[in-house]
């Protein structure tokens, strides 16, 4: 997965390369989430999620992704680029989400941990590019070459899966009409409300809480600031792994939807708390900023098993593509918003838009748990 962000670890190296303005450089992250979205939902929509097995698909879609990342070595501009990545985003598609179906595949009880610590790895990758900017940077070229190669060598180790776990879910033919049937069901839709909520307020925070952080008066007056703030960020983002598993331990031991909807409340107290706080002591601040991320992340894994159990076992494929789609257009509206807020107003209201989030999240995951479960 580590060419998501390819593009996000030299952006500064690109802004002088081609003269981007800010905006343009949120662009190029917002280009990877809509083309994922369009990936996600042309696999749910054929039918390939459920009908090819996963480990190929994941194979073919991280090849593909290497190959269109190192392209950008040759783009010419950011038009080209932007293109590059949205067809980064949607090779992605064919990663991430079977990925999710392969991992269950495996386990029937401790699913919520399992998953958990596979999206534990994604926030790790997802914290790199803080790490690097931490520690000076690297040659945007150097970036895009070994990010395609970790991508292709990734793609090729699932070679070495020759099968699906011992749980596999059921093969079928692809109907469109029995796909959107249960993609319907109540709970499944719940989910994937909650799932948005979520998405809504996360990526959000793993885009901007090193600009956020690099504001604050203890950075901000530092010559070393920049890159203490990047490191901080690192931190903030990373810790998210560990509450990755925290969110699956709580999940198998007490319900998915019971774990969302404390990560939820989490998170959301914490975006709110971090609006009002800005001006207390730089610890006082990262203590708070870090507590974010170590929830922001942990309810993911959760909506993603609530749906793998919820909906016609036949459609997990599409039914998780569906839910990742729907959740990765949010992305794109506050990754593009909590920047303009800021410049406008203030960090107060751009964080705080963020806890709209996990509100619209918490009330979904009410009407989930008083939803009848299905008959078995």
């Amino acid at each position: 997965m580590s060419v998501w962000f390819s593009a996000s670890f030299v952006v500064p190296q690109l802004q002088d390369r081609w003269g981007l303005s800010s905006g343009q450089s949120s662009l190029l992250t917002i280009a990877v989430q809509l083309g994922f979205v369009v990936g996600a939902l042309a696999l749910a929509a054929t039918g390939l999620a459920d009908a090819l097995p996963g480990r190929r698909l994941m194979c073919l879609g991280a090849l593909a992704a290497a190959v269109v990342n190192i392209v950008l070595l040759w783009a010419p501009g950011f038009t080209v680029a932007v293109g590059l990545r949205a067809l980064t985003g949607a090779c992605l598609a064919a990663v991430y989400p079977p990925a999710l179906k392969e991992v269950s595949s495996w386990f029937r009880t401790g699913r919520g941990t399992a998953l958990g610590v596979m999206i534990g790895a994604l926030t790790l990758g997802s914290a790199i590019p803080q790490l690097v900017k931490a520690t000076g940077g690297l040659e945007w070229r150097v970036v895009i070459i070994a990010t395609s190669v970790l991508t292709a060598a990734g793609g090729l180790s699932t070679l070495l899966l020759r099968s699906s776990g011992p749980y596999p879910f059921p093969k079928s033919a692809f109907s469109l009409r029995a796909a959107l049937r249960a993609g319907r069901d109540r709970r499944v839709v719940l989910a994937n409300i909650g799932y948005a909520g979520h998405m809504w307020e996360l990526y959000a925070m793993w885009a901007w809480i090193g600009t956020f952080l690099a504001s604050l008066h203890g950075f901000a007056n530092r010559p070393n600031g920049a890159q203490l703030a990047a490191l901080a960020a690192f931190g903030c983002i990373g810790v998210g792994a560990a509450g990755c598993l925290v969110g699956g331990r709580i999940s198998d031991r007490f319900g998915r939807a019971q774990s969302a909807l404390i990560s939820l409340a989490c998170s959301g107290s914490a975006v709110i708390l971090l609006a009002f706080v800005r001006s207390l002591p730089l610890p006082v601040v990262l203590v708070v900023a870090a507590f974010w991320g170590f929830w922001v992340i942990a309810d993911s894994a959760q909506f993603s098993a609530m749906v793998t159990e919820s909906v016609d076992q036949r459609f997990v494929g599409s039914a998780v593509s569906l839910q990742l789609g729907v959740g990765y257009v949010t992305t794109a509206v506050t990754i593009y918003l909590v920047p303009v807020l800021a410049d406008a107003s203030s960090w107060t209201p751009a964080l705080l838009v963020l806890a709209l989030g996990p509100l619209v999240g918490i009330v979904a995951l009410i009407g989930y748990l008083r939803s009848p479960r299905p008959s078995a």
